[in-house]
């Protein structure tokens, strides 16, 4: 991966210069991987905007300018599943619930069986005799990256070849890549077992592997292509999205890693404050959160004038009662950890949590498929003013 740090200042300067490539030639070299300092058709910012050093409007808005419409579809496209993903959560929360509970009860059975835990433990340390999975263990561990596309491998040698709980393979990834996202990865890996889509699973085959590694890897006869879905319960029915509170007044912000580049609009922001979360994770995704989060609340400082407080979800209480604000605003944390800690930790706190327009306006409309949303892609576009003049070409 390249190293960009976690800084919305390198995050835009290589967002500028990866935009002429965001029309035909990320469309045709996006399923590419050519290894790690080889990548050209793809940005590598995904973790500076899963915490919004950059956001998914910046980033379609910059795409738009450079191609229009129809060059930067595909591109467009791709930004806009992180935003569906994030919506079909939203809308069915108890599935991360699920998820939660389904990694303890299989963590549970690695201690009561010892030939699953000798077959995971071999996975985890990529020493399973494929090569081109030991090679994405270990880059995954080295620079908390994978390619989309070896993702989707990924996942389905785990869960097909190797069989090995697909819950403890999306648990893995999370604690090692940089932008980990409870709904994305969750979802995704659902999507590859055949659950999120029932019967509809990924197969990996080694010509698309050789093909789209360029000839890097080929592991004929090592995978498993005959495998069927598994057999889970299918997604819930979607509920409603819950409203967003409205502040106004003198108000307090409290940042956190789901977005530090938030600020509130119609308030006075007297006081700042960041939120560090703590999880279980590997070093290389906990300070690039944490440092995302430093440089939010740095540029929030200089805005405000005044330095901010830091704070873990134990202090946050005490920090509310000393502000003398008319309310605590924080950004919409959707589904994940750093929503479940904010939940204990304000009890008690008038905290209001607004979100973002591009987020109300995409998240209800993740009800059923990803095909059902992309047609829709224009109307958000519209609703937004972002592309008005442009939706004609979309949705062809």
């Amino acid at each position: 991966m390249s190293n960009i740090p976690p800084t919305r200042a390198a995050a835009l300067a290589h967002l500028e210069a990866f935009a002429p490539r965001m029309g035909r030639l990320y469309a045709a070299g996006r399923n590419t991987d050519p290894g790690p300092g080889q990548r050209q058709d793809v940005s590598e910012l995904s973790a500076h905007i899963r915490h919004r050093l950059i956001t998914e409007e910046e980033v379609v808005r910059l795409a738009l300018a450079h191609h229009g419409a129809e060059a930067a579809e595909k591109f467009i496209q791709e930004v806009f599943w992180r935003s569906y993903w994030k919506g079909f959560l939203e809308l069915r929360p108890s599935m991360w619930r699920h998820f939660e509970s389904k990694v303890a009860a299989d963590q549970a059975r690695l201690a009561t069986d010892a030939l699953l835990r000798g077959r995971h433990e071999m996975a985890m340390m990529g020493l399973t005799g494929i090569e081109c999975f030991n090679a994405w263990v270990h880059e995954l561990k080295e620079t908390g990256y994978l390619h989309n596309h070896v993702r989707m491998w990924f996942a389905g040698i785990w869960i097909f070849t190797l069989k090995l709980p697909w819950a403890l393979g999306a648990d893995f990834f999370l604690h090692h890549l940089k932008d980990a996202d409870p709904a994305s990865n969750t979802l995704s890996w659902r999507w590859v077992a055949g659950i999120q889509t029932p019967g509809k699973h990924y197969v990996v085959r080694p010509e698309n592997i050789e093909r789209y590694t360029n000839d890097r890897f080929n592991p004929e006869g090592e995978l498993d292509v005959c495998c069927e879905p598994l057999n889970e319960p299918p997604p819930p029915p979607p509920g409603s999205l819950p409203p967003a509170d409205a502040a106004r007044g003198r108000v307090a912000l409290l940042l956190h890693s789901d977005d530090v580049t938030f600020w509130p609009e119609r308030c006075e922001v007297v006081a700042l404050a960041g939120l560090s979360v703590a999880r279980p994770c590997a070093d290389g995704a906990a300070n690039f959160a944490e440092a995302a989060l430093e440089d939010g609340l740095a540029m929030a400082e200089a805005r405000l004038g005044t330095p901010a407080a830091r704070l873990t979800p134990g202090s946050l209480a005490a920090w509310a009662m000393a502000q003398d604000v008319d309310a605590i605003v924080t950004p919409w944390a959707p589904v994940g950890w750093v929503a479940d800690a904010l939940a204990v930790a304000a009890s008690g706190v008038p905290l209001l949590r607004a979100r973002r327009a591009w987020d109300s306006t995409c998240w209800p409309l993740a009800r059923a498929g990803f095909f059902p949303f992309k047609d829709k892609i224009p109307t958000i576009l519209q609703e937004l003013s972002i592309a008005p003049d442009a939706l004609p070409l979309f949705g062809r």
